[in-house]
């Protein structure tokens, strides 16, 4: 069966991952971390996370996407649908929509291609009408990111290992 791919940009396409592509994911997630550390966020994403077990869980559950441009991988992430467990309490703050979602998690890239953010939030808001992302206080360029694409900050949401995530929604269908 043929994988869905959805055109981008010119030469920038995305699609589900293969299990084939999770070494290149873990060269990704290594340049991304080398990134974060340079830009101020050397405490978000250790050495070992995200490890390849995860990695090959996103992809059997069918919600890990790539980014190629030119026949090559330069960007991931998950966009997964349902309720995430870590943003079921959220402190200093409040959800803006209690109605279902989608969230992005694990957006990373190798620096080749400009804009991933707003790709992977365009993308998944042509298949899902309420998402939600959060990321580390010390990621500025995810934070300013996000509220580029239109997210608006709602309060703290704590990860299954007790740091804390700055967390967003998209506001729709505010009623």
């Amino acid at each position: 069966m043929p994988m869905e791919k959805s055109v981008l940009s010119h030469d920038l396409i995305i699609r589900k991952t293969a299990t084939a592509d999770v070494p290149r994911l873990l060269e990704v997630f290594a340049l991304a971390r080398e990134f974060m550390r340079r830009t101020g966020n050397p405490d978000q994403w250790h050495d070992d996370y995200p490890d390849e077990a995860l990695l090959l869980d996103d992809v059997r559950r069918c919600d890990s996407y790539v980014f190629e441009s030119g026949g090559r991988i330069v960007g991931t992430f998950v966009l997964r649908e349902g309720a995430d467990p870590t943003y079921a309490k959220i402190y200093s703050g409040r959800w803006l929509n209690p109605k279902p979602y989608a969230t992005i998690h694990r957006i990373a890239g190798t620096g080749e291609a400009r804009g991933l953010v707003h790709q992977a939030v365009t993308y998944a808001r042509n298949h899902y009408d309420h998402l939600r992302i959060d990321t580390h206080r010390d990621n500025m360029v995810m934070q300013k990111a996000v509220c580029k694409a239109g997210f608006v900050y709602c309060g703290i949401i704590h990860c299954r290992d007790g740091s804390d995530r700055m967390a967003y929604e998209w506001p729709v269908n505010r009623e």
